[in-house]
């Protein structure tokens, strides 16, 4: 099965994160979910990058909390609503939100 998953939490959800397998895993980071992408004054961006799955960050999230593509890690696709869509009818059968 071919998973989207949106996170828009920070904080929560990476145990449920950790639990999900598919056949192929997307991430969407949105919301305060972006902070997961972005790269921290440490260097380091959050431990959920080292899952295997492709990971997408919502650019207008990012952009309405003060950052930009320069701040997001490289495993990180910055895309738009549009490239969402496509995203979601697309590339991933079943998609969830935690």
């Amino acid at each position: 099965m071919k998973l989207g998953v949106f996170m828009s939490d920070f904080k929560t959800g990476s145990d449920v994160l950790n639990r999900l397998s598919a056949e192929k895993l997307g991430i969407i980071l949105v919301g305060n979910g972006i902070y997961h992408a972005t790269v921290k004054d440490t260097g380091k961006a959050s431990s959920i990058l080292d899952k295997s799955a492709n990971f997408y960050v919502l650019a207008e999230d990012l952009e309405s909390r003060g950052f930009n593509s320069s701040n997001v890690d490289s495993r990180v696709k910055v895309v738009t609503y549009g490239d969402v869509v496509d995203l979601m009818f697309n590339d991933y059968e079943k998609v969830i939100w935690i």
